[in-house]
């Protein structure tokens, strides 16, 4: 699954030679549109700036209010993100996918699954939290 993206991408360059070479501009631009869209959600990139999960357990506990342990492609991380806003950036955000340490953690705390978003709220995991309670806890309500 991690590196998904690069067959998508890949994917979305033969559909799109395909269809300038049988003169249909029209769906060329229609399969770069979404092959790309669906390659950016797929990506490592997808997310924006991360914190290394190291560096977020050598901050005292006061340094890290909420963390945020995510992946690309994840409906549940992507739903959080959104219904956060402009709050989700006082959080600190762990990519499992780039991040090993981080995905250890996560499956440490969710036995043995890589279940995300598992956020951290002060020292308690909570796997797939309301938004709400995240809001609350970044004292965005």
């Amino acid at each position: 699954m991690r590196w998904l993206w690069v067959l998508m991408l890949g994917g979305t360059t033969f559909l799109v030679v395909d269809a300038v070479s049988e003169g249909s501009a029209t769906a060329a631009v229609v399969y770069g549109t979404i092959g790309l869209a669906l390659t950016w959600w797929f990506s490592p990139w997808q997310g924006g700036r991360n914190v290394p999960h190291a560096e977020i357990q050598s901050r005292p506990e006061s340094g890290r209010p909420v963390v945020i342990y995510w992946r690309p492609g994840c409906v549940f991380c992507a739903r959080l993100r959104g219904r956060l806003g402009r709050a989700g950036r006082r959080a600190l955000w762990v990519n499992i996918w780039q991040d090993e340490d981080g995905a250890a953690y996560v499956r440490s705390v969710n036995g043995g699954n890589e279940t995300v978003p598992t956020v951290v709220l002060g020292n308690r995991p909570v796997t797939n939290p309301d938004p709400r309670l995240v809001l609350d806890q970044l004292g965005a309500r």
